[in-house]
């Protein structure tokens, strides 16, 4: 890809984000109801290609079996609020009423740090777990990389089947001065379970992040309108082209393993079903999706949300942000019929449609499918 000179002897890579880019479709047309939008992921099948983001403002242990119950998976925070007060409705009750009276961000800042410095308590991460699992649906818990080596641990044992390793960006080996490093090579191979890992932003990490023995790498930083890592880190992540390099690593990793595929799970900058649809042609096999769930009635936050990063205590990156009413039945934001014509419901019955246009009945087929730069 071109780079472009931006002041003497310093370049910059051209890359584009979702909103700059278009499906093009260039085949027969078919029937959206012959057309699969199953993914698998190790043992697990899904019949649509979604994941939650681990917020707690859309996802608690019921949310997430009522997500698996119409076929996606729901990743609950390992670390969230589940895990620090023994009755984390209440706290979030306190949260949004402090968000609905305060006159600036900072003093929700201050309100998400207080109710998040609560510690992780083990025997109340592993309650939620254990409630997740008893409602049938895949059990998927996120861990961050400073604390997955001390958590991971009771987290399957209490029955997790999925474990998410995320956080802003990830690397294949987390330093951190007075401890040893979190080597996620050796700590996967050590594990029992498949693990999802991310976020990375190129070509060069997801590959490293392939090379640990990571089942699916998340590619992107979970960015929207409650995300403010550009602002505070200077980091914004033009996901088409993220997307489009960590499925050019899986291809060459693919190579390099013989045959190990690892799935790229797109997270950040999806505001509607067509963001979605262009995320999986640009090479994704499944999207993470958070602020646009917050819409559902099933959502924590009845309407708001916040990303994990809103309440770190020493650098927040992120606000709560109210999204609509949240009154929209899950089923019908994920599957349909939608509620509107902006995108925001029936989003995988969107892609199945963007998909059947273009004339393909599958997931991986789709990844093929004409794209042009449009800004």
């Amino acid at each position: 890809m071109t780079d472009v000179e931006i002041g003497m002897g310093r370049t910059a890579r051209r890359s584009y984000a979702l909103e700059e880019i278009s499906i093009v479709p260039s085949r027969r047309t078919r029937s959206s109801a012959d057309v699969s939008t199953a993914w698998q992921i190790d043992a697990y099948r899904f019949e649509i290609p979604f994941l939650t983001q681990p917020s707690d403002a859309i996802v608690d242990p019921a949310t997430a079996v009522a997500v698996g119950q119409l076929g996606g998976l729901g990743v609950l925070d390992g670390e969230g609020l589940w895990a620090r007060h023994g009755d984390p409705a209440a706290v979030i009750a306190e949260l949004i009423e402090v968000a609905l009276e305060a006159q600036d961000d900072a003093t929700v800042t201050v309100a998400l740090q207080r109710a998040y410095r609560s510690p992780v308590q083990v025997d109340l991460l592993t309650e939620a777990i254990r409630t997740l699992a008893a409602g049938g649906s895949t059990v998927a818990v996120r861990l961050s990389p400073q604390n997955a080596a001390t958590l991971a641990p009771a987290a399957i044992a209490a029955g997790v089947e999925l474990l998410v390793i995320q956080g802003t960006i990830v690397s294949a080996e987390h330093v951190q001065q007075g401890s040893e490093p979190l080597n996620l090579k050796s700590f996967i191979s050590d594990l029992d379970v498949p693990v999802i890992a991310g976020g990375c932003t190129n070509y060069q990490t997801a590959t490293h992040l392939m090379r640990t023995g990571a089942a699916g790498v998340i590619v992107g930083t979970g960015s929207g309108a409650a995300s403010t890592t550009d602002a505070v880190l200077g980091i914004d992540v033009p996901m088409a082209t993220a997307i489009a390099d960590a499925a050019a690593a899986r291809r060459s990793y693919l190579d390099e393993t013989g045959g190990r595929y690892v799935h790229v799970i797109a997270a950040g900058d999806m505001n509607s079903s067509g963001d979605i649809a262009k995320a999986i042609a640009c090479g994704a096999d499944a999207v993470m999706l958070g602020e646009v769930l917050a819409e559902s009635e099933t959502a924590p936050g009845a309407g708001w949300y916040w990303p994990a990063t809103a309440a770190h205590p020493a650098l927040p990156r992120g606000n709560a942000v109210p999204t609509g009413t949240g009154e929209i039945p899950l089923a019908q934001l994920l599957n349909g019929p939608a509620v509107d014509a902006a995108g925001r419901s029936n989003l995988f019955g969107a892609l199945r449609r963007a998909m059947a246009k273009t004339g393909y009945s599958d997931l991986k087929a789709f990844q093929k499918v004409g794209l042009s730069v449009v800004s």
